[in-house]
């Protein structure tokens, strides 16, 4: 009787471990991980402690990060802009006959050139006159808002003025942001540069001494309030987007042209 030969069976190949069983495993692991510091910690004294509860809590976070789990990432900061209302806060300004002040015009135009800003992706700082949060003050930029006289003096008494501290230890930087801010805001607003009646109280205004040396600054007059009363207070929003326009190209370093101003 011949024997037969009996061909033994071809073992079963075994499917590779799928993206299921590998998250299996981090299960299987993270679970014993926390058994693992339940027995570590097992006494009757702290078994149901509040610091027992947070260690098994970082243990388990932790073990969680290494299984590929990433943090939240903390948000950058934005970009921080100082808006001076001026008069705000300490007095009225120049007051008109019929009640109208300058410090209400300027707080008008100071929100919207807040909220401007705010838009484009920065974080501003509406600030009084005498703000305590002007002393050591940091920003990329510092601009307070004003206006002139409500008594008529001639016929030429119209227009805006710009002006940054004759004492900038940085004085390109103050160069550029009074040279965007007058080529911006008469882009914007056909108003004509004023630059005869910048004063000293301009050049030496009281923040410029206060802010951190840093931060470059600048004050600008938005026009009178006599002859330039309608601009100021029936197009408000054209006034602010200009001062807000000035601001946004020394920030964003964009090219400004040699500004020729248009005199009264």
């Amino acid at each position: 009787m011949s024997e037969t030969t009996v061909k033994p069976l071809s073992p079963r190949r075994r499917p590779p471990a799928g993206p299921s069983v590998w998250r299996s495993l981090q299960t299987v692991f993270s679970v014993g991980l926390l058994v693992a510091t339940l027995l570590t910690f097992w006494t009757p004294a702290n078994l149901f402690s509040n610091n027992l509860m947070d260690r098994m809590l970082r243990n388990l976070q932790a073990s969680e990060n290494q299984a590929g789990v990433l943090p939240t990432p903390t948000p950058t900061a934005r970009p921080r802009i100082g808006i001076v209302a001026g008069h705000w806060g300490n007095d009225s300004g120049a007051v008109c006959l019929d009640g109208l002040t300058e410090e209400s015009i300027n707080l008008k135009i100071a929100n919207l050139v807040k909220e401007i800003l705010i838009r484009e992706g920065y974080d501003i700082d509406l600030l009084q006159e005498f703000d305590e949060r002007l002393n050591g003050y940091q920003a990329l930029a510092l601009v307070s808002i004003h206006n002139d006289s409500c008594e008529y003096v001639n016929d030429q008494a119209t227009g805006f003025k710009v002006a940054a501290a004759a004492s900038s230890i940085y004085p390109e930087k103050a160069t550029r942001l009074t040279a965007c801010l007058s080529q911006r805001y008469q882009a914007s607003t056909g108003m004509p540069f004023h630059s005869n009646t910048v004063t000293d109280d301009m050049t030496s205004y009281h923040a410029f001494r206060e802010i951190n040396s840093s931060t470059t600054a600048g004050i600008i007059e938005t026009g009178f309030l006599n002859l330039d009363r309608d601009i100021l207070v029936n197009q408000t929003d054209k006034v602010a987007q200009g001062v807000a326009n000035g601001i946004l190209c020394y920030v964003r370093n964009e090219d400004v042209p040699d500004f020729l101003p248009v005199e009264p």
